[in-house]
């Protein structure tokens, strides 16, 4: 009888439990993401730091829950800890991505998005204009310009590259209040002072607009810059990228157990590949060619042969039709790729033997393009950064167009990733890779 109340009183108690551990854990996940500022407007739909957000919001609600259980000997709320929390965290970052393409299809039809005027000199409200545009997920759509001089050229003109322009930096506040712009975007000019700055965000208080001001560096993002204040002034810190340490431990284990992965997965894809490459005119399945790696070291490099044999002879016959910048070569319609090989290179498969170099070590997942020895050697001091971390089978270049790319645009998508280099944006760009390889846009 005793055994029996007491049995029912421990299901009771289950059950119980059952009911009530959900509301501590839905309050402690709630939490945990607002304290990281997961649904911040500044952040939705920008990419890394986005997700960077959502997965720390839930690895410290998970964190705190097993803490909770450990101080409290609450054995019953492990599970909610180590299981219910981790698919809470699936299921919240595939609504968010679904959330997040939604936003971005509408934005590149030019709904949600917040007007700006944009407020400095002409050539860098013509850059900050031509940014916009190309980067439309942002949700900045420039509706006007103010500039120093309204008696330069463009101001005859009244506009710039589309934007009219509607008065000068001095009345700015005032179009502000009249319009009802929700972002002021300062770009640098001369007229720009410590003084003028602060009396604009005086003059803004009370108005719906958020004040931007872009700094010099403008290729250093979010992640190395922080507002600290020394002295009573507000002072820009830039933190150093990331080389070596932690972070860079868990990059070169996420590498090694990915390429592994990986490898065991594709394995019978990669079987059928060589066979459809020895079949397709005969010799060797893979394509093996230096190139250089961390601090210039060189490396070989694998992939599948996807010209015909003695392709690299021909090479110098073919340089009149070269379509690449800089010290790049690319032929659209190159006349050596074979029929397999077209096929291969048009979905980045030849590129899968680069795993091995992974698992070997002399290449990462995620990086810049890996360059030739005779083409590192034309590198300038600015471009050679590229070579201070391992490069990578893909990056930004990988899915921002690949050889549609000019070499300007290659190379400062390369040293954004080498300067501003997270793991979350790591994860980002896997994400996108799958997409590019997927459209086969800007491979040949």
């Amino acid at each position: 009888m005793i055994i029996g109340a007491a049995l029912l009183a421990d299901v009771g108690r289950t059950e119980l439990l059952d009911f009530v551990y959900p509301v501590p854990t839905a309050l402690v996940v709630l939490g945990s993401l607002m304290g990281r500022r997961a649904w911040s407007q500044r952040v939705l739909g920008e990419g890394a730091e986005e997700f960077r957000r959502l997965g720390l919001g839930m690895l410290t609600a998970a964190v705190v829950l097993a803490l909770a259980a450990a101080l409290f000997g609450l054995l019953d709320l492990r599970p909610w800890a180590f299981v219910v929390v981790p698919v809470v965290a699936v299921v919240v970052v595939v609504a968010r991505y679904a959330l997040r393409q939604r936003l971005h299809r509408a934005r590149a039809k030019g709904r949600c998005t917040l007007p700006v005027v944009a407020a400095g000199g002409a050539g860098s409200i013509q850059d900050l204009v031509e940014r916009v545009r190309a980067n439309p997920h942002v949700g900045w759509r420039v509706e006007a310009a103010c500039i120093a001089n309204p008696g330069a050229d463009h101001a005859r003109a009244g506009e710039i590259s589309g934007v009219p322009i509607v008065g000068g930096l001095d009345d700015l506040a005032e179009q502000v209040r009249r319009t009802g712009y929700r972002i002021v975007a300062v770009t640098p000019d001369s007229y720009w002072t410590q003084s003028r700055l602060q009396r604009l965000a005086w003059d803004l208080e009370g108005t719906s607009a958020e004040l931007v001001v872009a700094p010099v560096l403008m290729e250093v993002g979010g992640p190395r810059l922080n507002v600290s204040g020394v002295l009573g002034m507000p002072m820009l810190r830039v933190v150093p990228p990331a080389f070596t340490g932690g972070r860079r431990f868990v990059k070169e284990v996420v590498d090694r157990l990915g390429a592994g992965v990986a490898l065991a997965l594709t394995a019978p894809l990669l079987v059928l590949i060589a066979a459809a490459i020895k079949l397709d005119g005969g010799g060797h399945v893979f394509y093996s060619q230096r190139r250089v790696k961390r601090d210039g070291e060189t490396f070989w490099m694998w992939k599948f042969r996807t010209m015909r044999v003695g392709a690299d002879a021909e090479r110098v016959s073919l340089a009149a039709a070269n379509e690449a910048q800089g010290p790049l070569f690319k032929v659209r319609g190159d006349p050596r790729v074979t029929r397999v090989g077209s096929v291969l290179r048009r979905f980045s498969i030849d590129e899968l033997p680069q795993l091995f170099n992974v698992l070997a070590g002399s290449m990462s997942l995620v990086g810049p393009r890996p360059p030739l020895p005779e083409e590192s050697r034309t590198y300038d001091p600015d471009v050679g950064r590229r070579l201070l971390v391992k490069p990578g089978m893909t990056g930004l270049w990988q899915v921002s167009g690949r050889s549609d790319l000019s070499w300007e645009d290659s190379v400062r998508l390369d040293l954004r990733y080498v300067e501003d280099w997270s793991l979350a944006l790591d994860a980002a760009i896997l994400w996108k890779t799958v997409r590019a390889v997927v459209q086969g846009k800007g491979a040949y």
